[in-house]
């Protein structure tokens, strides 16, 4: 007689506890909560990668625009340097660019070690303005008197006339208007020994201008680069198309009245 309540409570029993898991199952899935949390990272990469393409249009922008209307002038530069001394008008130097490497460190992809552990190399364009027979590769601190600087050369260097050049540079990817000058590959070596945090100039394209040329002249000693390069890190924390506008506008006045370190 009590075969039957027993045989009930049995097959009830087990029935209700096999169809609790797969509701519980359902339920706890975690992959809303893992996306939600990486989009704050998502967002700041998105912005910032907006505001590089903004600072990349508007540089080269304003580098066509002053190609086209100072054409005149360019040529007329050119003419004036090569009656000035014998020797090329235009003068090309090797210089350090962007290392667009980021974070992968100075281990190239196959394992080897990269050539260059600070940035792409490329050749740079300048008015010359000294002799053919100086030898500017040789590290000098820049000053108004350098006896090496042809008489052209010097009104070219005060009114940094001789950068115009590097418009070109900018048209071509290989610079900006605006950011932190670039150096020679053996004295961006020389200075990355002495000063830790001189690489990291390299996040962003270098430019004709800069924060550091246009609050600063030229580098006289080793600390006078240690506050270029303060000036370098603090334009590239807070860079954006604004900002570059900004830097551009001083720079006329730098121009005009010879004062700055472009």
């Amino acid at each position: 007689m009590s075969t039957t309540p027993v045989s009930e409570s049995t097959w009830s029993f087990p029935t209700r506890r096999m169809v609790a898991p797969t509701h519980s199952v359902a339920y706890l899935a975690p992959a809303p909560v893992a996306a939600r949390r990486s989009s704050p990272a998502g967002s700041r990469r998105a912005g910032r990668s907006f505001q590089d393409s903004a600072c990349r249009v508007l540089n080269v922008a304003v580098a066509g625009v002053a190609v086209v209307l100072l054409a005149p002038v360019l040529a007329l530069i050119a003419v004036l340097v090569k009656l000035s001394s014998p020797g090329p008008a235009i003068y090309k130097q090797p210089r350090v660019g962007i290392d667009r490497r980021g974070s992968r460190g100075p281990e190239s992809v196959n394992g080897r070690r990269s050539e260059n552990r600070g940035g792409r190399i490329f050749t740079i364009y300048k008015f010359r303005t000294m002799r053919q027979e100086a030898q500017p590769d040789i590290q000098v601190w820049a000053s108004k008197e350098d006896p090496r600087i042809t008489r052209i050369g010097k009104v070219l260097r005060a009114s940094r006339l001789d950068e115009l050049p590097q418009f070109f540079n900018v048209i071509k990817g290989d610079m900006n208007i605006v950011g932190p000058r670039p150096e020679q590959p053996r004295i961006f070596q020389e200075l990355s020994n002495e000063l830790r945090n001189y690489r990291d100039r390299q996040r962003v394209l270098p430019g004709i201008t800069g924060l550091a040329q246009v609050s600063q002249g030229y580098d006289q000693s080793l600390e006078d680069v240690k506050r270029k390069v303060d000036l370098d890190l603090e334009y590239i924390r807070r860079r954006s198309a604004v900002e570059d506008l900004m830097i551009m506008a001083k720079t006329m006045p730098v121009m005009v009245f010879r004062r700055g370190g472009m």
